[in-house]
C-alpha cells in the first residue's frame, strides 16, 4: 500500500515550486490562484526571494502548503494513495491530497493560522528545543516535574522529541534532559512555543475558521496529528485538526500505525526529504521516496 505524506514548516527554499509553475499550465494557474485568494504575490517570494523573506511566517506556511499541494496535482496520473498524513502544517496538504478540503478552503484556512499563530507568539512568548536520545516516556516525566509550561510537542522519531512551552521551562527542562543523559537538548530558533497550551489563543481563533469551512468524506484515510490513527468521517478530521495547534505531533506514532494497516512505501510529497529520513527511522523495513514528475 502507498502513503502519501506531507512535510511541514522548515522545509522552505528558495525557488521552492519554480519547476512546477514553468513546467506545468496546471500548476501555474493554481499558483497565480494563490496570489489572488492570499492577497499579496507570494511567488515572488518563493521563486526570487530571500531566505530571510521566506521564513516570516504569513509566507512559509502557505509557501510550504503550496508546493505540496501543487505537487500532488501533477502527479494525478501516478498511483493513487491508500491514506495519507501531514506533518503538522502538512496535515492541511494531505486532507487536499485526499480531497477532505478544497484546495481554496485550506489555503485559507493556512494563511489564517500562519497570521494567528504569529500572534500567538507576540502575545505569549515561548520556545522550543530539540531532545536527542532519551526515550519518550523520560521526556514526558522531565516536562511532567518541571516547574512551568513545557510539554512533548513533536515525536519525530524514536530518541528523537522536541519539547515545547515557556522560555524558562523549557531551559530548565533542557538542564535537566541533559543530566538525565539526552545526547543533545538544544533551544530552537523558533518564535513561539508551537504545539502547547501556550498556543491556545490561536487555536481558538483557527477553531472559529474551521468550524465554518466545508469537510468533505476523504477518498482515502488520513492519520491525524492528534490521535495518530486512522480517520474517515469529516466531522472527525475537522474536530482534530481544531486540537491540532495545542496538541502534540504524534510522528513516530502515525507511522507505525500506516505501516500496521499496510503502508509499505512512503512518497513524500512536498519540499525537501526531512520525513523520508524520519520514516526510516521509525521503520527501517519501508521504502521511502520522492515524487517521479514527469
Amino acid at each position: 500500500m502507498n502513503a502519501y505524506v506531507f512535510p511541514g514548516q522548515g522545509a522552505q527554499f528558495v525557488g521552492m515550486g519554480l519547476d512546477l509553475y514553468e513546467s506545468y499550465p496546471e500548476a501555474k494557474a493554481m499558483f497565480e490562484a494563490a496570489n489572488g485568494i492570499l492577497g499579496f504575490p507570494i511567488t515572488e517570494t518563493m521563486f526570487n526571494g530571500s531566505a530571510e523573506g521566506l521564513k516570516e511566517t504569513k509566507v512559509t506556511q502557505p509557501a510550504i502548503f503550496l508546493h505540496s499541494v501543487i505537487m500532488g496535482k501533477v502527479m494525478g496520473n501516478a498511483v493513487a494513495p491508500d491514506m495519507v498524513a501531514g506533518h503538522s502544517l502538512g496535515e492541511f496538504s494531505a486532507l487536499v491530497a485526499n480531497g477532505a478540503l478544497a484546495f481554496e478552503d485550506a489555503l485559507v484556512l493556512v494563511s489564517k493560522r500562519a497570521l494567528a499563530m504569529q500572534r500567538a507568539c507576540e502575545e505569549v512568548p515561548g520556545t522550543m528545543a530539540a531532545v536527542l536520545g532519551l526515550e519518550d516516556a523520560v521526556v514526558e516525566e522531565i516536562c511532567a516535574a518541571t516547574p512551568g509550561v513545557v510539554v512533548a510537542a513533536n515525536y519525530n522519531c524514536p530518541g528523537q522529541l522536541v519539547i515545547s512551552g515557556a522560555v524558562d521551562a523549557v531551559a530548565a527542562a533542557c538542564e535537566s534532559l541533559k543530566e538525565a543523559g539526552a545526547r543533545r537538548a538544544l533551544m530552537l530558533p523558533v518564535g513561539g512555543a508551537f504545539h502547547s497550551p501556550l498556543m491556545e489563543p490561536a487555536r481558538e481563533e483557527l477553531a472559529a475558521a474551521i468550524e465554518a469551512t466545508p469537510f468533505s468524506r476523504p477518498n482515502c484515510p488520513v492519520y491525524q496529528n492528534v490521535t495518530a490513527t486512522a480517520v474517515r468521517e469529516a466531522t472527525e478530521i475537522q474536530k482534530n485538526l481544531m486540537e491540532q495547534l495545542t496538541a502534540p505531533v504524534r510522528w513516530t506514532q502515525s507511522v507505525r500505525q500506516m505501516v500496521s494497516n499496510g503502508a509499505q512505501t512512503f512518497t513524500e510529497v512536498g519540499p525537501g526529504k526531512v520525513l523520508q529520513g524520519l520514516v526510516r527511522k521509525i521503520d527501517a523495513s519501508v521504502a521511502t521516496k520522492s515524487p517521479e514528475l514527469s
